[in-house]
Formats: C-alpha cells, sequence, structure tokens
C-alpha cells in the first residue's frame, strides 16, 4: 500500500478524535480509530460540557444529522430553548450576584451522551481495546507511521494524531523529557446529586443551567450545573420527578489542610462540611446530597503546549494531549474541537496536492500553539483566581469573556 493510500490514524476515540474522525469522513479521506477502552461505556467521560464560540465550527466539520442530534443531549432541552446566555459568579455567603459574565450562544451538554452522537456515523471505524504503546517512524517520510499496540499488534498510516486526552503516550513519544502536566496547588472534588424539585429549586432560581461562586472568607469555589432534568430522564410527570446535578468544590491547599478521600460517602461528608458558612439555600441543598451519589476526584492539572518534532507531519496532537487545561474557563472542550477543525483543513489541502504533509501539519501546530498556550495559562490564572473573591474584578481571568478570533472558512 502506498503512503497515500494509509489512513489517518486517529490514537482516542473521545470528542475531539471522533470531531476529527467526522470531517476526514466527510472530505473522504481514509481513517481509522484506535481506542484503550473495551467499549463506549467502559468509564465515565466527565459530566458535562458546554460549547460556545466552536458551535460554527463545529457545524461545518460534522454532517446535518450528527449536528442537529446535539440539541438531544443538552442536559436541560427547555432552558436551550430559551437560554439568554447568562452566566453569573455569585457570594456563596449572601447568594448575591457579584458579577454576570458576558452572556454567548451556547449548548450545555452531556458529555457521554454527546460521545455516543459523535461515535454514531464513524463507529465501523473504531478499534476497540487498543491502547497506544510505542510510535515508529523512519527517516524516510514517504514510508509513513507506524502505531503499536499493548497487545502486539500493529498499524501503519500516513499520519498519526494523538487525542488521547492529558495522559497521551503520543504526547509522551513527541516530548519525552517534558511531557508531564503541571498539578496545579488547588483540589476538586464533586457529586452527581439526584434532588426532588423543591430540593433543587434553590439552585434553578439562581440559575436554571449553570451557575459558579466562591466564598468570601473560606475561599472555598463552587460550581453548580444541571445534568439531568425530568424531562431528560423521564420522570417529569411521576411521582418521582427528579433532577440531576452536578456539584464541584474546590479549594486552595494553603487555605485548607484536607485530603480527598477514596470512597463517595466520605467524599460527600467532607463536601457537606466544605460548605459552612454558606448561604442557607445553598448549605442546605448540598445537606442533602445522598450518600450514595457518585463522586469524582478531579485532579487540577494542566499542559501549555510545547515544542516538537512532527517528523516531516508524520505525528501531532490535538485537544487535551496538546494543551490540557483545567475548567475554569470552560474552553478546553472549544478548543480541543477548533483543533480538529484546523487539522481537517490542513489534511484536505494535503490530499488536495495543495500543500505538502510536513508544511501542513507545521501550518497547524503553530496556529494551533498560538492560540492555546496563552488559553491553558488563562484558564490556570481563573482556577486561582476563583478562591479569591475579594480579589476579583473585571479583567479577572475566571470572568473574561469566552470568545476566539474568527478563523477563515474552510
Amino acid at each position: 500500500m502506498s503512503v497515500n493510500n494509509k489512513p489517518v490514524l486517529i490514537i482516542g476515540a473521545g470528542v475531539v478524535g471522533l470531531t476529527l474522525a467526522h470531517g476526514l469522513k466527510k472530505a473522504n479521506i481514509p481513517f481509522e480509530i484506535y481506542e484503550r477502552d473495551e467499549n463506549i461505556d467502559a468509564r465515565g467521560q466527565g459530566y458535562a460540557i458546554t460549547l460556545h464560540w466552536v458551535l460554527e465550527y463545529l457545524k461545518q466539520i460534522l454532517d446535518q444529522e450528527t449536528f442537529d442530534a446535539i440539541d438531544g443531549v443538552q442536559v436541560d432541552p427547555e432552558v436551550g430553548r430559551h437560554d439568554s446566555g447568562n452566566f453569573m459568579f455569585i457570594n456563596l455567603e449572601t447568594k448575591e450576584a457579584k458579577f454576570k459574565i458576558p452572556p454567548n450562544y451556547r449548548r450545555r451538554v452531556n458529555r457521554e451522551k454527546l460521545r455516543k452522537v459523535l461515535l454514531k456515523n464513524v463507529a465501523d471505524k473504531v478499534h476497540w481495546n487498543k491502547k497506544l504503546a510505542d510510535i515508529k517512524v523512519s527517516d524516510n517520510a514517504s514510508d509513513g507511521v507506524t502505531a503499536v499496540f499493548a497487545d502486539g499488534t500493529e498499524a501503519q498510516g500516513r499520519m498519526l494524531v494523538g487525542a488521547e486526552g492529558s495522559n497521551s503516550q503520543t504526547r509522551r513519544f513527541l516530548v519525552p523529557d517534558a511531557h508531564q502536566n503541571y498539578l496545579l496547588p488547588v483540589k476538586m472534588v464533586g457529586a452527581s446529586a439526584d434532588f426532588t424539585p423543591e430540593q433543587v429549586a434553590p439552585l434553578r432560581n439562581i440559575d436554571p443551567l449553570l451557575f459558579q461562586g466562591s466564598h468570601p472568607t473560606t475561599g472555598v469555589f463552587l460550581w453548580i450545573s444541571m445534568l439531568e432534568t425530568p424531562e431528560v430522564n423521564g420522570t417529569a410527570g411521576t411521582a418521582n420527578e427528579r433532577f440531576r446535578v452536578q456539584v464541584m468544590l474546590s479549594w486552595m491547599d494553603k487555605d485548607r489542610n484536607e485530603v480527598i478521600p477514596e470512597t463517595n460517602q466520605d467524599r460527600i461528608a467532607l463536601m457537606k462540611r466544605l460548605v459552612d458558612g454558606f448561604h442557607p439555600d445553598l448549605y442546605n441543598t448540598i445537606q442533602a446530597i445522598s450518600e450514595s451519589s457518585s463522586t469524582l476526584h478531579l485532579v487540577l492539572q494542566d499542559w501549555p503546549c510545547q515544542d516538537w518534532s512532527n517528523h516531516d507531519g508524520l505525528v501531532t496532537l490535538v485537544g487535551d494531549a496538546a494543551h490540557a487545561m483545567v475548567m475554569y474557563r470552560g474552553e478546553a472542550g472549544n478548543h480541543g474541537i477548533l483543533d480538529a477543525w484546523h487539522l481537517w483543513g490542513e489534511i484536505k489541502a494535503v490530499y488536495a496536492g495543495d500543500k505538502t504533509q510536513a508544511v501542513a501539519v507545521s501550518e497547524y501546530e503553530t496556529e494551533m500553539k498560538e492560540r492555546t498556550k496563552p488559553a491553558v495559562l488563562l484558564s490556570r490564572q481563573a482556577c486561582l483566581d476563583a478562591h479569591d473573591f475579594d480579589g476579583l474584578n473585571n479583567d479577572s481571568a475566571v470572568l473574561k469573556v469566552r470568545a476566539i478570533k474568527a478563523a477563515a472558512k474552510a
């Protein structure tokens, strides 16, 4: 098989890898996806993500059926139909809004359901239970690239794209001496909690979709987001209507000496201690979290893009593999999808004969690194700002408008 007929190898069937796959399918460019998990349900894919400035690019790269299906995985379709885009940062002691972050068009979606939507039309190209172990490139780029998997099998391709997240093996190959993530001095614990309409009302009265805030004395940060409404989970109109809510709490290591426990029950007990001093409406709602709720210890770490050799366009990175960032500006997924959009455009130029692969991949990486390195650092600063209520102002990283410079249309 000549290198021109070899597929693009996508390592990782997460949101970003699957988005790139859709673009390649649309352009009739061969590709194969290799995923370490055994199946789509093998592990959780996080709670929910907000798609905002990337939506216009996502619409270009996806087929219409898949793009339309995104509306169906919103955490609250009713809010989505009438969403004002408000995003509030509140004083957790008084429940008063300290800032309203400028609104924008958005879709708050369940991450696991989004991944399944993206999988649907490219599922036949996904190879499950394939953990990348090594990458082989020769001095002659025309030979292509070989992915070596932990089970001893290999796959040959025209190029390899690492889309396997913040602990990327592809990143380790490209940047062997500086692939480690930076650990922030902040701890975070969260729960996916079910509430009755009465219990959730104080939260939805602040904002029906999501809000955040910090406590002026303790410095504890709170993030609230709807995950499911009765309309979504099928309990609407029954005697057991329930809302599922993402509740995240974080704090600076220097402010309190807390070790996050291993069990759900102990983590929820910690969460209930952390909200001492919160406004009664917030305090009482969080005290109502069931001990049986699932929890998450989120390790807050990032990785600003480093320089690497892409081996004449044979190997590159997208998404968290290229620029892991913390969640405090809600931009990681948007940047990852925009990576896929830009790389899709460059790969199309290669297959059209307009650019060499080395030039195309290098141009993709130049744009991606210039865009995302500041974004990683801004998100890092936002994380630190979020725990300093009195120091917040309109220029704080956690409050700045979410926006991206317009890119050329594909």
